[in-house]
């Protein structure tokens, strides 16, 4: 049976979309090597801001997507928190960690190996069916990065070894909140899920820059809250939407 000129245009819709998150999802290491060329910006500073303008929108996001639902039960709100803590909070900050000592071309070609993580993690705990050109896609793939990684030790030193363990965690981390996530959308409804869930992870960057850090370390330039504007806005919010 041929497709009908609406599944098509549907299909054209739905990967321009994709695309056009992927590509602004792909912006925020770019913000965030940029912030860190001003003095006192670090991770926990960077992540709590990025959090601090995004966590607006996931409320506001959230508010509207539970309106008439159901309430979530115990459980779920206990999945929502774990994906919340793996997904986003730890994510997020192991991958702003790595990005100190990597570049944002490396950071990307790990954080993108994801999908293979979320492949082999079903195998091993589901018993899902790998096929064999899922696995010549992995292997390309972490063959890409070793090559790059190579290039990067040479040339930077060992730092690169500590910031591509930071980023290959995130992505692990991204890859278990997505399994997991497969698991419940259906029942929660995606977008009510997602927002929840990001929602949850900025109050953990929030909490734990007041935790960690002087009230006094959140004085930075004003280049960097621009850059933190943008990244919560294009980089956080958009994909997401």
């Amino acid at each position: 049976m041929s497709a009908t000129p609406e599944r098509i245009a549907a299909v054209r819709r739905g990967m321009t979309l994709a695309f056009l998150g992927a590509a602004a999802f792909s912006l925020k290491a770019i913000f965030v090597k940029l912030a860190y060329r001003y003095p006192g910006v670090d991770a926990i500073v960077l992540l709590m801001y990025r959090m601090l303008f995004a966590l607006p929108f996931f409320i506001g996001m959230g508010w509207q997507a539970s309106r008439g639902q159901m309430p979530l039960s115990r459980r779920d709100w206990f999945t929502v928190f774990l994906m919340a803590f793996l997904g986003y909070y730890v994510s997020s900050f192991t991958d702003f960690l790595g990005l100190q000592y990597i570049t944002a071309s490396l950071e990307r070609l790990i954080l993108y190996l994801y999908p293979t993580m979320v492949l082999l993690m079903g195998w091993l705990l589901f018993k899902q069916r790998i096929y064999a050109t899922q696995i010549a896609g992995m292997c390309v793939s972490y063959l890409g990065v070793m090559a790059v990684f190579a290039q990067e030790l040479e040339v930077a030193g060992s730092h690169v070894a500590l910031g591509t363990s930071l980023v290959f965690i995130s992505a692990l981390s991204y890859a278990a909140y997505l399994l997991v996530s497969g698991r419940i959308v259906a029942r929660i409804g995606s977008l009510r899920l997602v927002s929840l869930a990001t929602s949850i992870a900025c109050f953990f960057s929030i909490a734990q820059f007041l935790l960690t850090k002087p009230l006094s370390a959140a004085l930075v330039p004003w280049p960097v809250i621009g850059l933190s504007v943008l990244n919560a806005v294009v980089c956080t919010v958009i994909p997401v939407t």
